[in-house]
């Protein structure tokens, strides 16, 4: 019932704005300040590998092995893809533009900072952000996808249709 309640009402759709606008300008905050005070995640990778260790590890071993073959090895990308990766997923949430898309990424980032053994606000936006996820299409009801995701379906419909004489089709 609740579930039905979240994907279907435009109340919880107006509920899921206030969600989206605090999650999407705690995303562009934490961007925009990596993207102009400069960011390298260098030091927060070493940090994290650092409590892989231990009786009790805040940061389990096959993640330690994640951030130490493939994260450090290629923390140029991670420089670039963190700040940026944030901005767009904040400013996508507040326009209500991809919604879903951007809360599933947004998610993963939470995810992946949790792994790395950092609470901070991780949980309490995960949990905001499973709402978003359960509405679906419904979350963006007050937001752009209202105009792009129809238009993106009547796009994908039209072009996928076989090419078949008049007589085949119904």
């Amino acid at each position: 019932m609740f579930v039905k309640w979240l994907r279907e009402h435009a109340s919880s759709s107006a509920l899921l704005v206030l969600f989206r606008l605090y999650l999407g300008y705690a995303w562009i905050t934490a961007g925009w300040h990596k993207i102009v005070d400069g960011f390298d995640a260098t030091g927060f990778l070493k940090g994290a590998l650092a409590k892989a260790s231990g009786e009790h590890p805040a940061v389990q071993s096959w993640w330690a092995a994640f951030i130490e073959h493939v994260a450090l090895p290629n923390v140029g990308f991670f420089n670039v893809l963190v700040p940026w990766g944030e901005l767009l997923v904040g400013i996508a949430l507040i326009l209500g533009l991809f919604t879903t898309f951007a809360a599933l990424m947004g998610a993963v980032m939470n995810f992946a900072f949790m792994f790395s053994g950092t609470t901070s606000t991780n949980p309490q936006m995960i949990l905001l952000t499973i709402f978003i996820l359960v509405a679906g299409a419904n979350a963006g009801r007050y937001g752009l996808d209202h105009w792009v995701i129809p238009y993106i379906h009547k796009f994908v419909n039209r072009t996928s249709r076989p090419h078949l004489p008049h007589a085949f089709h119904r």
